[in-house]
């Protein structure tokens, strides 16, 4: 930890003009950056009592070594080098602004004497009924100004409520008649309140009443002449429709159904629910909850059936749960729910048509619900600064391991054997050090071999970075820091220059060994190495006969589990697109006057044999280079080729080629 006094600049030193700022830690990497109006305030204030500094600045301040300036002529120059600051650098202590806000309801008031329609967010409170949630506020306030033509209850604040109250004139929405206006007594609260249930009851689902009842007063006002109160009625009617448009009808038989999706991992399962009343979706629920016992997704909807439903009886249960998976005794669900409702309720998985689509379009919405909670759940700087510590307590580790490397090997059947290094620094992933290495000294399908060979070729590489910039070999050093791991010419890390805290390598003991092997063999003692086991979410160590076993709750295990699917995830990407492009080459290497060069131009512009069989002669014709002919002959040799299916045994999915 730096103190900062020790590179605060000289006084009077900052110029005064506006700027952009870079603080850089001891190796030389930027680990923030900054704009100001004025760069001399603006600097000086890092430079204060730390007890005075938010706890992340004072966390910066510490961790950088240096700090450095350039001066712009006007602010827009200023955020403008800033964004290619900080795209260029990465600073690892400038926010990533993500949108974590949590969906808008529609919401009620009920417990009130005189009811209020608004829409909110966050945690639910009780004598409130809410509708929802909701994608976007705005649409929800469109439909809100709509209904209060119909429905004219209370919106306003409880001090715009009491001030009107108190001067006995009412608002401009009382004016226009989008109020009844109860703050100046034009109704009492149980008329109001009558006025607030029924637009409840029209968010609920049951329209039909109130738009037959309109369309019978529009009328009746109409045969009494009293034409003015029917055009009122009809402009009402009009606005519940279009308010009724708004709301997309997604099961054309008009289906009551509830529909259920999940998104899975080994340690959390996102749930969520879409609720269908006659044919709309009324509203949208969801869930990311710790995966406890081991259970398979039948199991899991069994879980989420028992505790949705619990307590709940009449209409508030759907004639029909669709389901991603069948639980073991469906029978039993289905009997339970029915008695609820009153009436026979179906569970089952959709195969076809509009309700399997709707599924898949919830299954998507689970999906990227676990991805946000991973998101907020990793960038928050306590809980990462947590989980680093029990990594470091739970493998005896000397320091927190700030800089973790993981690596992942994936082969189909043998062949085209790669493998992926990811880098996590503080946590979070680095992507510009990601690597791929791909397997040479290996034949068949031998993980374990691959794993030695991608372990001895990355360290290799950091002896020869170390003997190369001074670090074993006596040469040029940086000052106190050791090796220069920073090129003084470009300002950037050099590659494979920084030593790990942590290896960590996808699979148990087999690959441990495998990896502290490499290392021994090249005389490296001071990197310490684990290995994560998929199947029980193991941590080995090497040279232990048995796992260390962190709790499913840890965040250090989440954080490990996290960084080892990111490599598998890496590794599979990098294996499909070298085997597609593989198998493009094969098929392509007999048509005639076809050359290497224009074969790689084709590849590069479909980039798979998939998408250049659905290409027709035409669309291959117009890659620069390829004639009429050739186009032809190429597409006669891809329809020609047979379609190889095999098993990939990283993922264990059936790929087709």
């Amino acid at each position: 930890m730096a103190d900062p006094a020790t590179y605060r600049p000289e006084p009077g030193s900052i110029p005064t003009r506006p700027g952009v700022y870079r603080f850089r830690d001891k190796d030389g990497r930027v680990v923030y950056v900054g704009k100001a109006k004025s760069l001399r305030p603006r600097l000086s204030s890092y430079f204060q009592d730390l007890s005075a500094l938010h706890p992340r600045t004072a966390t910066m301040v510490t961790t950088a070594a240096s700090v450095e300036w350039t001066v712009v002529k006007t602010e827009v120059e200023a955020l403008q080098l800033e964004y290619s600051w900080i795209k260029e650098f990465d600073p690892r202590f400038n926010v990533k602004y993500r949108d974590d806000k949590s969906y808008p309801w529609l919401a009620i008031t009920m417990g009130e004497e005189f009811p209020r329609v608004m829409v909110g967010r966050g945690a639910k409170r009780k004598g409130v009924r809410y509708f929802g949630p909701y994608s976007h506020a705005w649409a929800i306030r469109e439909t809100v100004d709509l209904l209060l033509r119909v429905f004219p209850m209370r919106s306003c604040s409880n001090g715009v409520f009491k001030r009107s109250a108190q001067i006995g004139r009412p608002c401009l929405l009382g004016y226009i008649e989008k109020c009844a206006a109860p703050c100046v007594g034009k109704v009492d609260a149980e008329e109001h309140r009558e006025i607030a249930e029924d637009f409840a009851e029209f968010m609920g689902g049951r329209t039909d009443a109130f738009v037959k009842r309109l369309e019978t007063e529009m009328y009746a006002a109409s045969e009494a002449q009293d034409y003015e109160r029917a055009a009122r009625l009809r402009d009402d009617l009009g606005a519940l429709r279009k308010a009724l448009e708004k709301q997309a009808v997604v099961f054309g038989d008009g289906t009551d159904a509830d529909v259920v999706a999940l998104a899975e991992d080994p340690l959390e399962v996102a749930v969520q629910i879409f609720h269908v009343r006659s044919g709309r979706i009324r509203g949208q629920r969801g869930w990311v909850a710790d995966r406890v016992a081991d259970l398979d997704t039948g199991g899991l909807v069994g879980e989420f059936l028992l505790q949705l439903y619990a307590g709940e009886e009449g209409d508030a249960i759907p004639r029909e749960v669709l389901v991603p998976a069948l639980p073991e005794d469906v029978d039993t669900f289905e009997q339970l729910l029915s008695e609820s409702r009153g009436s026979k309720v179906r569970i089952r998985v959709p195969q076809r048509g509009d309700k399997r689509t709707l599924q898949e379009t919830v299954a998507q919405n689970a999906k990227q619900s676990l991805a946000l909670h991973r998101t907020k759940r990793a960038s928050d700087l306590t809980v990462r600064n947590q989980a680093l510590e029990e990594i470091q307590q739970a493998l005896d580790l000397p320091d927190a391991p700030l800089r973790i490397e993981c690596y992942d090997v994936s082969n189909l059947q043998g062949h085209e054997v790669v493998a992926s290094m990811v880098v996590f620094e503080d946590g979070l992933a680095r992507k510009s050090e990601y690597r791929r290495f791909v397997i040479r000294g290996v034949d068949g399908q031998n993980d374990v071999a691959s794993m030695h060979e991608v372990i001895t070729r990355r360290f290799r590489r950091l002896l020869d970075e170390r003997i190369e910039h001074g670090d074993l070999a006596g040469g040029e050093v940086d000052g106190d820091s050791g090796p220069m791991l920073v090129d003084p010419d470009t300002g950037r890390p050099r590659k494979f220059a920084y030593t790990p805290g942590l290896v960590v390598v996808d699979g148990g003991p087999p690959q441990v060994a495998a990896a502290q092997r490499a290392l021994d063999e090249l005389g490296i003692d001071d990197v310490p190495l684990c290995g994560l086991a998929k199947r029980l979410e193991e941590v080995w160590l090497p040279g232990e006969e048995d796992p260390v076993i962190l709790p499913r709750s840890s965040e250090g295990l989440y954080l490990l589990q996290r960084i080892r699917d990111e490599a598998h995830r890496f590794a599979i990407n990098h294996h499909r697109s070298r085997r597609s492009k593989t198998m493009v080459e094969s098929t392509l290497d007999d048509v005639p006057g076809l050359g290497e060069v224009r074969r790689r131009t084709l590849i590069k512009h479909f980039g798979s044999l998939k998408k250049l069989r659905a290409a027709t002669v035409d669309d291959i014709a117009a890659v620069p280079g390829i004639g009429q002919r050739t186009a032809t002959a190429i597409a006669e040799a891809v329809s020609a080729a047979p379609r190889r299916t095999s098993v990939n045994t990283a993922t264990g999915e059936i790929e087709e080629g």
